[in-house]
């Protein structure tokens, strides 16, 4: 790629993810400056000129142990708005996890929807287009921007991975942890299917959610004698998860493996991957496993990377080409 027509940055945690995404493109990080001040205010700025250019910045939006979302939804904004200001030809943010996208319609009176008002901050900055991966809901992450925007999967990521692992399996049934997401788990079957021209078989686990409070129910499908493959958007607590992969054992599952695109891993989250219940937990590196103690991670966790699959949609957009082949079967 041409480098005096592109400029790629990477702020704060993301700075990692960003020189892997530089290196599958023959790229270097574009230099930036981020200060923090006294009294807690930020600012982030270009060094570099991008007067002209298609500028690139990937900032993942999660909190850690040094910056909570807000702080890094903030930075990346104003970042945004000083490479307008600096007559850039077009910005795109590459946001690997996208803050705020589960609350994505009022399910209490007077819910704030969140999704949708993050779009419009993106938008009021004056992005071009917004680059994420695996959305908790893709048809309200569609509908809430007017910019473009692409949505990239890890469906065929986690499946390049399992292929050696479950060659020799004769059964296999997706599951989907809940009701909400059968289409995201259909569509990783029937991937799944194509890959290894073999039918595979689907469920899902009934599940009802108020006031934060989740009830779990029961399982539907046939997962008897399978090697399953329980598929989510991301893992918070992995409470979720652990009752699917704890009613697919109770009903005569193989082995039992999970793949989340996210890794959030908050409190409690350990559970999951203690659980005898499963071969394997396979996310992508979107969100760093800082939570989780070193020996769980060596153990149970798979992290499969997805720079290069950014780096790829990076490409296909600056040379103007459609980035259809990255999310077909």
């Amino acid at each position: 790629m041409e480098n005096e027509k592109i400029a790629l940055f990477a702020l704060g945690a993301s700075e990692d993810f960003g020189n892997k995404v530089a290196q599958h493109l023959d790229l270097s990080l574009s230099e930036h400056e981020e200060r923090q001040f006294e009294d807690g205010e930020h600012k982030a700025r270009p060094l570099v000129n991008v007067r002209g250019k298609d500028v690139y910045v990937i900032q993942s939006l999660y909190s850690d142990n040094q910056q909570s979302v807000n702080d890094k939804l903030c930075k990346l904004l104003f970042f945004i708005g000083s490479l307008k200001d600096a007559s850039a030809k077009s910005i795109t943010a590459i946001v690997p996890y996208m803050a705020y996208a589960r609350k994505d319609r009022q399910t209490q009176p007077r819910d704030p929807v969140t999704s949708r008002y993050i779009a419009l901050l993106f938008e009021a900055v004056g992005v071009d287009r917004v680059v994420t991966l695996d959305v908790h809901n893709l048809v309200a992450f569609q509908n809430a921007f007017r910019c473009y925007t692409d949505h990239l999967e890890a469906n065929k990521l986690f499946i390049n991975y399992l292929s050696d692992k479950i060659a020799n399996e004769k059964k296999f049934t997706v599951v989907s942890p809940d009701i909400g997401g059968v289409k995201r788990a259909e569509k990783f079957r029937q991937t799944l299917s194509s890959r290894f021209n073999i039918d595979v078989g689907l469920a899902y686990l009934e599940k009802a959610r108020a006031k934060g409070i989740t009830k779990p129910g029961r399982l539907t499908g046939d997962v008897n004698s399978s090697t399953v493959i329980i598929v989510d958007d991301l893992i918070s607590t992995g409470s979720t998860l652990l009752h699917a992969a704890k009613a697919c054992k109770d009903l005569g599952s193989d082995k039992v493996y999970a793949a989340a695109s996210h890794g959030v891993f908050v409190a409690g989250a350990s559970k999951l991957l203690e659980a005898e219940e499963l071969e394997k937990v396979i996310v992508t590196d979107s969100i760093p496993p800082f939570r989780l103690a070193s020996d769980l991670i060596e153990r149970k966790l798979i992290i499969v990377p997805a720079t290069k699959l950014f780096a790829e949609a990076i490409k296909c957009q600056h040379l103007n080409e459609s980035i259809v082949d990255l999310l077909a079967n």
